[in-house]
């Protein structure tokens, strides 16, 4: 049997290398950032509601913004979760997809309270925005249990020195998990850096997640190898 034919029929050695993962790394990367620049300071916890109808009146445009490049950026990373989960063994990978899906319906839930906001604000009433926000920045906080969630079956490996993955990524991904870990914090906090939705969230954590699924995107696209079934390449 040829040399190759071998390695088919062992499985876990399909090179990815895909243009079209690497494609929706860069979309997906720069429409995350288009959507944190046209928000720009996100209100705090500790706004009044009357500060808050005020905000949503000057920054109604921004937040449509952002909602729009965040829900565009929904199908390129989904093409990532699906070629990511490819790199990784079971169990890993379904612990990986069940985080990488959660990471995705949450933040697509939580742009519906922003945009629902920004839609009237020139009626919203005080207590309604300061109500309806308040349950829309904890999204931050409880995105950490989907987020370690996606990083801790790829770290564990990496460290591992196993399915090929580099160990900076899982090196990469310990900051990112202990920094997620802590964060869980924001949800008993009511200000300052720990305030739910405040910039440990939404800043240092969110910078955080992006950059190491950004990096895990393009390594992958370019150097990653596919994990799959044996069955799957016999011939």
């Amino acid at each position: 049997m040829p040399a190759h034919d071998t390695e088919r029929n062992e499985g876990a050695d399909q090179p990815l290398g895909s243009r079209a993962l690497l494609g929706a790394t860069v979309a997906y990367a720069l429409l995350v950032v288009v959507g944190l620049a046209a928000i720009g300071t996100f209100p705090a916890a500790t706004e009044s509601g009357e500060q808050l109808v005020a905000w949503f009146r000057e920054n109604g445009g921004a937040v449509r913004w952002m909602v729009w490049a965040w829900t565009v950026a929904i199908p390129p990373l989904a093409v990532m979760i699906a070629c990511l989960r490819r790199l990784l063994p079971a169990p890993h990978r379904d612990v990986f997809l069940v985080g990488a899906i959660s990471y995705l319906a949450a933040i697509e839930i939580g742009t519906w309270s922003w945009a629902g906001l920004a839609l009237q604000a020139d009626r919203l009433n005080p207590a309604t925005a300061r109500t309806v926000l308040d349950v829309a920045i904890f999204l931050g906080p409880v995105l950490t249990g989907s987020t370690t969630t996606m990083i801790a079956p790829v770290t564990l490996l990496a460290l591992r020195g196993q399915a090929r993955l580099p160990r900076w990524l899982g090196f990469f991904g310990a900051v990112a998990f202990l920094e997620q870990a802590a964060e869980t914090i924001t949800i008993f906090g009511t200000t300052g850096f720990t305030q739910p939705g405040g910039a440990m969230n939404m800043q240092l954590g969110a910078t955080l997640t992006v950059m190491w699924l950004v990096a895990f995107g393009v390594w992958a696209g370019l150097r990653g190898h596919i994990m799959e079934p044996a069955a799957r390449w016999a011939t």
